[in-house]
């Protein structure tokens, strides 16, 4: 399957495999010889038996997920240029121009302010078991860092404990405790929390009670994400549960009212309900309207996140994103995904990263031409590291203020709180244990730490913020040290001659150039 971009019919995400491993047909994703008699240990054939339930990632609720597909232009196909002349954003001499004095601030919004200690957030963290079981770390380590963290879809429909009067909210539980998380912990005005909203949270006025009840300035608008082309979906392995949601208006199926359905949940011919959200119609009038509502309730910043639609559907987000003033416009490539996407349709719907981004840095130009209006943008879709990061800045320079990450952030805060568990247990393995048996000696933050809060409340600091906060100080200083290699000392003179491509191909798509053309004028310049 060499020559392929997909893998098909087995994968670690569906738990399938072929029977014979080594001889499979590329197009099918089938064995070469598929055998009658054979259990089915393939994904057509788990289909056989397990019907739908195949199409979502497995096993729920423990994992997240994100596409397995190879494209044929990524980030990778670009290199960092770095030169050994000059410096910007600081004096040009050998004893200044360290590293460590590279400043990876970022203010943004319609008053600039919004600030953040470093140039990425996490762009939405829904109602999924992955994302509750773990917000305690997310939050506390996100506040203590002082960047941006999202609460996603659906948090307010998925709480048993909320209030909901004449079909809207009026008390929380869920969403209360994770604003609070956050802002409890906030240190010096750094960072935001950000509510966001699909069709169901808009009827039920979950913007509007944040604003109100919970002193959330930041609220977020939601057209989609990289990871399908639908609404949210989780599964529900309790009936009451499944019941209760579907009295609130979300799809279930299959219907848990129905006594037929009832009868075989029971009887354990099936072991969970699937809870989808409806698909959002956007419509430019309706979409101010909807802005103008938002500021009168009280909104300080709004933000737009939208998914990996058409081109089409890109220009409309950052159309309306410049016309209705906007604070950020997060763009949300193919690819990713946290919870329950759909898995064929994470690997082959909608527009990749370098694609996307390219298109998007293509019509935040147009519109700068003609001096309109430009909210900040962020870029999402499979970051996970400092070079990625540097790479996504600078290919949406001067216009791309953030990087969105999701799935990487998620993974940090689950060994943290993995490795808690152990020192708690006393059992903490020796891939671990070689850098010791507590907190202080394993994350190496810990004496940061330790010294800012004076001894006094770092004990309280859960393993999981820590384990989000250290992969945060590693990132900072991998992204200082890339900057520092291109004698960029802040953040606002990244530009994109900062990068080279490496195929004419990936050349064409984004506008970078060539590396082989790389500083011609220069070159012959010197040359001469």
């Amino acid at each position: 399957m060499a020559n392929t971009f997909s893998r098909m019919n087995a994968s670690a995400a569906t738990l399938t495999k072929n029977r014979t491993m080594d001889s499979v047909t590329p197009s099918s994703g089938l064995c070469v010889t598929c055998v009658d008699g054979c259990i089915g240990m393939c994904e057509v054939g788990k289909s056989a038996y397990r019907g739908h339930e195949v199409l979502y990632p497995q096993p729920y609720g423990v994992i997240t997920t994100a596409a397995e597909k190879n494209y044929p232009v990524d980030y990778s196909h670009f290199n960092i240029m770095g030169t050994a002349v000059g410096a910007h954003g600081i004096e040009a001499d050998s004893d200044k121009a360290v590293f460590p004095a590279v400043n990876l601030e970022v203010r943004f919004g319609h008053d600039n302010g919004l600030k953040y200690r470093y140039p990425w957030q996490i762009p939405g963290i829904g109602s999924t078991d992955v994302a509750k079981n773990n917000w305690e770390g997310l939050a506390i380590g996100t506040a203590l860092a002082g960047t941006g963290l999202t609460i996603g879809e659906n948090v307010v429909g998925m709480d048993e404990e909320a209030v909901i009067k004449d079909g809207r909210v009026v008390d929380t539980v869920d969403l209360k405790r994770r604003v609070k998380l956050f802002q409890d912990h906030q240190q010096d005005g750094y960072g935001a929390i950000i509510v966001q909203a699909n069709v169901e949270d808009t009827t039920l006025g979950v913007l509007e009670y944040a604003i109100e009840k919970l002193d959330v300035q930041c609220v977020e608008l939601k057209w989609g994400q990289g990871a399908k082309d639908i609404g949210g979906e989780v599964k529900i392995d309790d009936l009451e549960k499944a019941q209760r949601l579907y009295e609130r208006g979300y799809v279930v199926l299959p219907n848990p009212t129905d006594p037929d359905v009832i009868k075989a949940f029971e009887h354990g011919a099936f072991k969970a309900f699937e809870r989808h959200s409806r698909v959002g119609m956007v419509d430019e009038e309706a979409f101010a309207a909807r802005i103008e509502g938002l500021r009168r309730a009280g909104a300080k910043y709004i933000f737009l996140k939208t998914g990996a639609y058409r081109p089409a559907d890109l220009a409309r987000a950052i159309r309306y994103a410049s016309r209705y003033k906007l604070d950020l416009l997060t763009v949300d490539a193919a690819g990713g995904g946290t919870g329950m996407s759909p898995w064929r349709m994470m690997n082959e719907w909608g527009v990749p990263p370098v694609y996307l981004h390219s298109l998007l840095q293509q019509y935040a130009d147009r519109l700068a031409t003609r001096g309109e209006y430009l909210p900040a943008l962020a870029l999402a879709g499979g970051f996970s590291f400092e070079d990625q990061i540097f790479k996504g800045l600078s290919l949406g320079a001067p216009y791309v203020k953030l990087i969105g990450m999701a799935r990487a952030p998620v993974a940090a805060a689950m060994v943290g709180k993995t490795i808690g568990r152990t020192i708690e247990a006393q059992q903490v393995p020796v891939y671990i244990s070689r850098f010791g048996n507590n907190k202080d000696d394993i994350f190496v933050t810990a004496v940061e730490l330790r010294r800012k809060f004076k001894n006094n409340g770092f004990d309280d600091i859960p393993t999981g913020a820590l384990g989000l906060y250290t992969y945060y100080e590693r990132l900072g200083q991998g992204l200082r040290q890339l900057m520092a290699g291109s004698r960029k000392f802040a953040l606002n003179y990244l530009s994109r001659d900062d990068l080279a491509a490496l195929t004419p191909e990936a050349a064409q798509i984004s506008g970078i150039q060539y590396i082989m053309d790389a500083d011609k004028e220069e070159v012959d310049a010197i040359l001469r």
